[in-house]
């Protein structure tokens, strides 16, 4: 018998070992890539999660702060849900090791400052949900980096200034929802408001403020309402402002606009804002070309489309052959299609004065006219014909078959002459008395002429 160490018990510690840094903890649900830890009473983070997590719900709990690299084990992640919480703060490199965080819920916490430091690192971040809180500042540099940014959700707090100066088309090309409402915002600075790129423009939701009727709150508005666009279309009771900023006299803007006829809001047309839509129809197959004209005269100036079905189109960066951007900006299809209906935005970005302007486009492509005769109703037309043969065929035509009874023709009636059988009917034949006894009876058979119409009795 040989002796030494057996390594079965060693190898069983070192698996029981690694196992519990990925257990699931007690007060958490884990199921496959998801840790559920909501409404389980914590006040602080537990410390043994499983690091292949990519969605973690810490919601309905008591956490108030959030430490440095506090999901640091969990490099995977992509969602984080932490509403209706307590915290106040975050601290410096919370999200250390988290880059590929998507999706992040801060809503229903008690922030009072969102600082520049919140979300460094976090590039690859495209919903910010920060709604209902307790925020009164948001910093400067807070969106800054967050450059797959699509929708970042502010409403419900208590902001009343915001860096929309920090919001490009270089910085957050993806942007295209920023909800400011139901904040305590009554002056904004309406230069840089107009400077925001259109898609931005397009879904910033400012209802529910408290803004003070002036021309260029309302020249913006107007514009914006001249467009369509849905963030005013949707909430037109909530938009607001007050006369002299006098709360008592808040009046809604958008349906009442007597208080602003002196203003003068043709003149926001020149400014670097977005040109009034246009619409254009073509048919299938034709070719187009959208120009890119806005308010500036610049000779140097780049220009980026974007398309509904092709994102972002630059004259450097055109690869199909069907379809090309001009130096003037210009956007030429060559064979239009169908599912190349929809909204064009171009933007030119005058670098040397930090301007940006941009023109939308509205594409609808026809189909051709259907043929009044086309190959299909031809093929069913023939089948509708061909059944009706078919039916007239089946029903209509005399029966040839053996089994079938031939009707027996109709003998027409012949009159006669009673004159034409004298021995017949004579009268001297029926007054000699009957001496044969023996006679036979002779019947005679019909004959039936060629033409029908006579017959002869057969001797």
């Amino acid at each position: 018998m040989t002796s030494g160490l057996y390594p079965g018990p060693l190898l069983v510690l070192l698996c029981l070992l690694h196992s519990s840094e990925e257990s699931c903890p007690s007060v958490c649900l884990c199921t496959s890539d998801t840790v559920s830890c909501s409404s389980s009473g914590l006040s602080k983070i537990p410390q043994s999660l499983p690091s292949f997590s990519l969605t973690l719900d810490l919601s309905h709990n008591h956490l108030s702060w959030l430490g440095p690299g506090s999901f640091n084990k969990m490099p995977r992640l992509e969602n984080l849900w932490m509403s209706h919480n307590q915290l106040n703060a975050l601290g410096h490199g919370v999200f250390h090791n988290a880059s590929g965080l998507r999706y992040l819920d801060l809503s229903s916490n008690m922030l009072h400052v969102v600082e520049q430091h919140y979300f460094q690192g976090l590039w690859r971040l495209e919903e910010l949900l920060l709604f209902n809180n307790k925020i009164a500042q948001v910093e400067a540099g807070t969106l800054s980096g967050l450059s797959s940014l699509k929708k970042a959700y502010f409403s419900l707090n208590q902001i009343t200034d915001f860096p929309f100066f920090s919001i490009r088309d270089h910085s957050h090309p993806f942007l295209t929802m920023l909800d400011l409402s139901s904040n305590r915002m009554s002056r904004l600075p309406w230069e840089d408001v107009k400077a925001l790129p259109g898609l931005v423009q397009r879904g910033l939701y400012l209802h529910n403020n408290s803004l003070i009727c002036d021309c260029s709150m309302y020249s913006v508005f107007w514009h914006w309402d001249l467009r369509g666009y849905d963030s005013l279309k949707d909430f037109v009771d909530e938009h607001t402002c007050s006369i002299y900023g006098d709360p008592r006299a808040s009046i809604r803007f958008l349906q009442h606009t007597r208080f602003f006829h002196n203003c003068t809001v043709e003149k926001a047309v020149s400014l670097p804002v977005t040109v009034l839509l246009s619409r254009v129809l073509v048919s299938e197959g034709e070719k187009v070309r959208l120009d890119c004209q806005t308010s500036l005269s610049s000779t140097n100036l780049s220009f980026t489309w974007l398309s509904p079905n092709m994102g972002y189109i630059t004259q450097a960066g055109v690869n199909d052959t069907l379809i090309s951007v001009f130096p003037n900006g210009t956007l030429e299809i060559q064979a239009a299609k169908v599912n190349d209906s929809g909204l064009y935005v171009c933007t030119a970005v005058d670098i040397k004065q930090a301007l940006n302007a941009t023109r939308e486009v509205n594409v609808t492509v026809l189909q051709p006219a259907a043929e009044s005769f086309n190959t299909g109703y031809t093929t069913l037309l023939g089948c509708v014909v061909t059944m009706v043969f078919i039916l007239v065929y089946l029903y209509l035509t005399p029966c040839r078959c053996s089994c079938c009874k031939q009707p027996k023709p109709v003998i027409p009636i012949a009159t006669y002459d009673p004159s034409t059988l004298p021995s017949v009917f004579s009268p001297s034949l029926r007054d000699h008395p009957k001496i044969q006894t023996n006679k036979h009876v002779a019947f005679l058979e019909p004959m039936i002429s060629e033409e029908g119409t006579e017959w002869t009795p057969e001797s």
